[in-house]
């Protein structure tokens, strides 16, 4: 197996993991092996990824595996939580299942059931079928449990056994399936507001108490520029300058608990680094690109009690865009 290096963003202690190397002895060889994602050339690690792999290391080189450490990460849309989970999964090989556990999800559906079918002489037989996490587990993984405090409470009380030091997970049907030394378990979570997102509730105390969480800011002026730099490099910095700063601006409107500059919809990753440049494309040819892709593919995305302030924003920070023709 080939080693991955995860640099560490502030200097010195880099970290050394392993690939995964699926066997064809798994059952589910084919599939897990579809699973494996891409490597995003373009994704920038912000020390998120670094820490992730300092605790796998810690986990597997320290511990032995005997202490169940998992992290959540905890940010606003668009933050790129899930990203930074799947790159990581992506980097060392690893079979990649991001299970959303948001209200309409049962244990049933990470677990699995008994499923009836036609026995093919007029009668039926039953079968064991295995749910989105049971099959995770079976085999080499990294999983996301994404959207961790959207999950009702009989899909928290399920997993109770797997996330502690059972390390183990029960299935209705009397199998029990233990967490393997090649599975990690991650999750995502948006912060517990009802103002910004509705279905999520503060998780309960024994759920909690299985996870370490961290934050997942919003990136700031110098992370987003060394974003722009990677993905687009040939766009002028007459439009990099403005989009990041409309980006920090509207940020911390969002982030404001003065209510007169306080509004719903925040600048996401999505917006920023995928919207924006589409727009500049499509737009290239027009007189003022930047504010035909602020009507186009930013406004409409924005909920209507915010237009007025992005106007205002838009007004202050930019008022025209540059009179250029961007390249990207």
């Amino acid at each position: 197996m080939a080693d991955q290096n995860f640099k560490n963003p502030n200097g010195k202690g880099d970290v050394t993991l392993k690939e995964c190397k699926l066997t064809k002895s798994i059952n589910d060889y084919d599939s897990r092996s579809e699973r494996i994602p891409d490597v995003d050339k373009n994704y920038v690690d912000f020390g998120i990824q670094f820490k992730l792999a300092q605790i796998i290391e810690s986990k597997v080189k320290t511990f032995d595996n005997e202490i169940p450490i998992h992290i959540a990460l905890k940010g606003h849309m668009g933050t790129g939580k899930d990203h930074d989970i799947e790159q990581l999964a992506a980097k060392l090989k690893y079979p990649y299942y991001r299970i959303p556990l948001s209200g309409e999800v049962r244990d049933v559906t990470l677990l699995g059931s008994v499923q009836l079918y036609g026995d093919g002489v007029g009668g039926t037989d039953s079968k064991w079928q295995d749910g989105e996490l049971t099959r995770a587990l079976r085999g080499p993984s990294i999983i996301n449990l994404s959207e961790l405090n959207a999950a009702g409470p009989e899909v928290l009380f399920a997993l109770h056994s797997l996330l502690d030091r059972h390390k183990k997970l029960e299935l209705p049907n009397g199998e029990v399936i233990e967490l393997r030394n090649d599975s990690y378990i991650f999750g995502t979570m948006n912060p517990t507001s009802l103002r910004d997102y509705a279905g999520t509730q503060t998780l309960n105390k024994a759920f909690a108490d299985r996870w370490v969480i961290w934050d997942k800011p919003f990136p700031n002026k110098e992370q987003l520029e060394s974003i722009f730099k990677k993905r687009y490099p040939k766009l002028q910095k007459e439009f990099t300058d403005l989009i990041i700063k409309l980006a920090i601006e509207i940020n911390n409107s969002f982030l404001s608990d003065d209510i007169s500059v306080n509004i719903e919809t925040p600048m996401s990753l999505r917006t920023v680094v995928e919207r924006i440049p589409v727009g500049l494309d499509l737009y290239k040819n027009s007189s003022d690109p930047l504010f035909e892709t602020w009507n186009n593919m930013v406004l409409p995305h924005v909920n209507p009690e915010d237009l007025d302030h992005y106007s205002t924003l838009w007004n202050t920070v930019v008022r025209n865009g540059p009179n250029l023709k961007p390249v990207l």
